[in-house]
């Protein structure tokens, strides 16, 4: 395969943000390779379209089973594919869980990073030519915000093991660059939904519950913190700033975000609201949910990432709600067919 040929690989493929970034990269001609776990199940909803016209495309789409645990199977990825460009978007990126599973957090998170990034100096050592990296870095590392809004410059305060593993892999990458001349950017996301998020994320629980409410398949939804406060973007925005990054002579780290801030309350009345219902008469607040050690605010300063990368984002607070609320109405409306049917759909109605 020639070096010159426009070559990814993603990390975390299957995952929300590494289904746009294939989306993205496979419209500007990329040939996009994704890195995927084995398991007993398939976990690839969100690029099954991306196969449709598979055969049609110019660059085509392969995945390859690996872990970001294994770093020889990373290596040796790396010498078979060749790519001109990495993102690294694998993580165990549920902040809540990392409490209940940090060493596998710090392994996967952090150390992975590393273990690609050993992969990638290693083959650019003995084929002579570079890799482009991107390193997926993430808003949570400002945790116990010393400034506000979070900046490139803003000090790093995390208050989750997610937080923690982030940020040693977002020095890493710097160490890295500086050390080994990695051209290395790192993306500083602040948070970014859709209607492909996790159902696990307290955006996507928000909206996939209010759909259910509204057509009497749930009756509660229990949540955390109503107060804490987020920079909400839309994935797909964010996935554009990730490839400019890498399309820059110098590698260089940015903040992404829409640089204004919404209360999980305000989400919560958004959705309800457009669904013509009062989120306060089905929410019920859980201990469960809440951190250990809380993050109260967070709100970015995008401005380095607008003036040199010329980014900035498309859909608004109100566009995002109504992308999700949507399709998750849509969803709950197969599945109202499904149960009159006769069928379980394993959610629970409540």
């Amino acid at each position: 395969m020639s070096i010159n040929a426009k070559r990814a690989l993603v990390t975390g493929i299957t995952g929300q943000d590494g289904s746009y970034l294939a989306e993205f990269l496979l419209d500007r001609g990329y040939e996009v390779h994704g890195l995927v776990r084995r398991s007993s199940t398939f976990g690839t909803q969100r690029i099954e379209h991306l196969y449709r016209d598979i055969h049609e495309m110019e660059r085509p789409l392969v995945l390859h089973h690996g872990d970001m645990a294994d770093g020889n199977g990373l290596a040796r990825l790396i010498r078979e594919i060749r790519p001109t460009e990495v993102y690294n978007l694998a993580a165990q990126s549920h902040v809540r869980v990392s409490f209940d599973q940090p060493a596998y957090t710090a392994d996967v998170t952090a150390v992975g990073t590393l273990r690609l990034l050993e992969a990638i100096r290693d083959f650019q050592d003995a084929v002579g030519y570079q890799i482009r990296f991107y390193q997926a870095s993430s808003s949570e590392m400002y945790g116990k915000v010393l400034e506000t809004p979070q900046s490139e410059s803003t000090p790093f305060y995390p208050r989750s093991p997610y937080g923690v593993a982030k940020l040693y892999a977002h020095w890493i990458t710097i160490n890295y660059r500086e050390s080994y001349g990695i051209h290395g950017s790192c993306g500083i996301l602040f948070n970014h939904e859709s209607p492909r998020r996790g159902e696990t994320f307290v955006t996507r629980k928000i909206t996939r519950a209010a759909a259910r409410i509204k057509l009497g398949l749930q009756k509660k939804l229990y949540l955390g913190n109503l107060d804490a406060k987020r920079d909400w973007g839309f994935a797909g925005d964010y996935v554009e700033a990730m490839w400019l990054m890498l399309q820059q002579d110098e590698p260089d780290d940015y903040v992404i975000s829409t640089d204004e801030t919404h209360s999980v309350r305000e989400f919560s009345e958004k959705v309800f609201g457009r669904l013509g219902l009062n989120y306060s008469d089905f929410i019920e607040i859980d201990p469960r949910y809440f951190r250990p050690a809380e993050v109260e605010l967070l709100l970015g300063n995008s401005q380095k990432a607008r003036k040199k990368l010329a980014w900035q984002p498309r859909v608004s607070f109100d566009g995002l709600v109504d992308l999700m609320v949507d399709s998750d109405l849509a969803l709950a409306r197969k599945e109202q067919v499904l149960l009159a049917a006769g069928h379980e759909t394993g959610l629970p109605n409540r």
